[in-house]
């Protein structure tokens, strides 16, 4: 594929007489594709089946002639006044019981059929148009998928999804343990929606309920996706189809969503809203990029990439000179195939006035600009060896469930335990050790992975369990941490002790358990088999601690290698290591800090023998090494995250083929500085 180098482009908000202005600025700046009409229902159908495509056309065909080609957003995330105002009842419900009002977007109910059929419609009479033209190539569908709707018609398509899962009540009754509280069900008409009901800080009683009506949403939106997925697939086969997952991934399991798609693209701001703080944090864009990834196995589109301050009410602080340009290769180390940037110029009115694109308001060049055009510039002479890069290839990787998701969100244990939080941190650490991590979901093949990465797998199914077995018994090395093998499919607690499935694979039991207020740290002696001195230390003048929570643990085989100092549990063991077939596994009985993530980390990395990059050594703080294949030859990606220039030592010459220099012993990289050694 081609790599694309673009821009969100929205030429509805300009007078025509600008767009020439515009699509030149773009042509100099290296741009090869836009994204449009992603928001423009209300321009391309003004009224019920009255359409008007001239403006369109008139742009695409601008576009055309500069050899800019044209990626097109089916308008369905911001349906026209008129559409909402035919199906009021169509607004989207809270879990509060309140409907929205017309004002914002993607305030829908995705189960309305007189909803669905205006899609219908408009993504019909889009594709009609456009499926023949040269210089579109593909689609967008909707934008940004999430939220959730409580609506009757959502409630009665809940009913016949559980109807279709279970078959028969006294199954759902089972499932959910709907004996308790004398919730036995005796009539599908009767199972609710997990309402809020003002009473309590949660909404829903059953946990098992909780759990079904979230993995009902989410297949709702799959199901969203598909009915215009199915009309472009007929009416534009050789066209692609994606979709720009956003913000938070918590709604959504969107691998499941991605298998309608050819492949998955994704928005992605460094600051936003009223973030002031100018703290760089690489390993949660790392994260994001290779959770995307995962989602085919395969590379993905960046289709909305920072090109300014954002914010809606309040701003967020400037990207600082060379940050962009550092984003973008950041993005491709990672997987990128094709960078399109948000947006072209920031709009004058509207809800994201302050929400700031290439240009600003007034719409002339100014200093992002000119990033954007010295990055196109190399980037058209980086594509063709960019197009070949592969991947694949990591020794490690780290188990991301969307069923433990859904199940913290209404019951996260500790009230300030966060699932995705957590799992960022565990990237966080296996991040500053440069190495290259897949995020794969738990029925994820294990095979060619030195070291995996299980941490919180609180729903677990049991072939989940059985492929982590079979992972070390043929020699792998496994991490499980605390709130592991907790509850079965239906959100169960398993009638095992803990870890449950995993309990003999690990050797140990969890004897008695408790959250750790948030405000408080346990003190652990650890003793992990051939750590180094240096890892053993303290980690930026803190101490490895127990935090969120505690196992107290009984080992049943497996050796105890941390223990705990304080409370009444002191002496009694917080981290075990069991051998298992030709593999070990380390369950550690705690969330932690920051400083035993590091330690427990370094020991796991070192004790898999995980490889990093082939061109460099010891990097320094800030610096990012990324690995990347072109056919059997490693490519390194270096990001220097910093303020400031810093040397990076190769174990060998090296030639930088964005400078185009060649290096023997070391490379400087300026701040936020960027190289791709071979």
């Amino acid at each position: 594929m081609k790599f694309n180098f673009g821009v969100d482009y929205y030429p509805e908000h300009w007078p025509r007489e600008r767009w020439p202005r515009d699509i030149e600025l773009m042509r100099e700046a290296g741009i090869n594709i836009v994204r449009l009409a992603e928001f423009a229902w209300s321009m391309l159908e003004p009224e019920l089946g009255k359409f008007d495509f001239a403006w369109l056309d008139e742009a695409i065909e601008l576009l055309q002639a500069a050899g800019i080609r044209v990626v097109l957003g089916t308008p369905t995330a911001s349906p026209p006044p008129w559409v909402m105002a035919e199906i009021p009842d169509a607004f989207a419900v809270s879990a509060l019981g309140r409907a929205r009002t017309y004002g914002g977007r993607r305030g829908y109910c995705p189960n309305h059929a007189g909803f669905l059929g205006h899609c219908r419609r408009i993504t019909e009479a889009m594709a009609g148009r456009y499926a023949a033209h040269p210089n579109v190539i593909g689609w967008q569908i909707d934008n940004e998928f999430g939220g959730g709707c409580f609506c009757p018609t959502c409630r009665a398509r809940f009913q016949d999804w559980l109807h279709e899962k279970y078959g028969s009540l006294d199954a759902v009754n089972d499932a959910w343990g709907s004996v308790f509280w004398s919730h036995v069900y005796s009539d599908w008409a009767q199972i609710p929606v997990p309402f809020d009901n003002g009473f309590r800080p949660t909404y829903g009683s059953s946990p098992g309920l909780e759990l079904d009506y979230r993995r009902f949403f989410s297949d709702t939106i799959i199901a969203f996706q598909k009915n215009q997925a199915d009309i472009l697939r007929r009416l534009c086969p050789d066209h692609f189809i994606t979709h720009n997952s956003g913000f938070g991934f918590k709604d959504v399991d969107f691998r499941k969503l991605a298998g309608d798609l050819d492949f998955v693209s994704l928005d992605y701001y460094d600051r936003i809203f009223d973030n002031l703080s100018l703290k760089v944090q690489p390993e949660i864009a790392g994260f994001t990029y290779d959770f995307v990834r995962g989602f085919k196995n395969k590379g993905f589109w960046l289709t909305e990439l920072q090109g300014g301050p954002s914010g809606w009410k309040t701003i967020s602080t400037m990207p600082r000179p060379g940050e962009m340009r550092l984003w973008t290769y950041q993005a491709i180390a990672h997987g990128a195939e094709s960078i399109i940037y948000f947006r072209w110029r920031t709009a004058r009115f509207g809800h994201e006035q302050y929400w700031h694109g290439v240009l600003d308001h007034h719409g002339e060049p100014r200093r992002r600009y000119e990033e954007i055009r010295q990055t196109g510039t190399e980037l058209e002479r980086l594509a063709p060896r960019l197009e070949t890069l592969d991947g694949g290839r990591a020794e490690a990787a780290l188990i991301v469930s969307y069923d433990a998701l859904f199940a913290f969100q209404d019951q996260p244990n500790q009230p300030d335990f966060t699932y995705f939080t957590h799992m960022k941190r565990w990237y966080a650490a296996l991040f500053r050790h440069n190495i290259n991590v897949d995020i794969i979901p738990p029925d994820a093949p294990l095979e060619g992975y030195r070291l995996v990465l299980a941490p919180a797998l609180y729903v677990l199914a049991e072939d989940d369990a059985a492929g982590l077995r079979r992972f070390v018994e043929a020699g792998g090395l496994l991490l499980v941490t605390a709130r592991s093998g907790v509850k079965d499919t239906c959100n169960r607690v398993v009638n095992m002790p803990l870890p449950g499935l995993l309990a003999e694979l690990c050797g140990v039991e969890v004897d008695e358990y408790e959250p750790i207020p948030s405000d408080t740290c346990v003190g652990l002696d650890i003793n992990l088999p051939g750590m180094k001195e240096a890892d053993a230390g303290a980690h930026g003048g803190e101490a490895a601690a127990a935090h969120i929570w505690c196992d107290i643990l009984e080992p049943k085989g497996a050796e105890t290698v941390a223990t705990y100092r304080e409370q009444f549990y002191a002496g009694r063991a917080a981290a075990t290591l069991n051998g298992f077939g030709k593999g070990k596994v380390l369950y550690l009985g705690t969330m932690g800090n920051e400083a035993l993530r590091a330690q427990v980390t370094a020991w796991l990395v070192g004790s898999a023998g995980v490889n990093r990059s082939a061109h460099v050594g010891r990097l320094p703080a800030g610096v990012e090494a990324v690995r990347r294949w072109e056919g059997e030859r490693p490519v390194t990606f270096l990001l220097n995250h910093t303020n400031q220039t810093q040397t990076v030592e190769l174990v060998g010459p090296c030639r930088d083929i964005v400078a185009e220099k060649d290096h023997e012993k070391s490379i400087k990289l300026n701040a936020k500085g960027v190289a791709v050694l071979e």
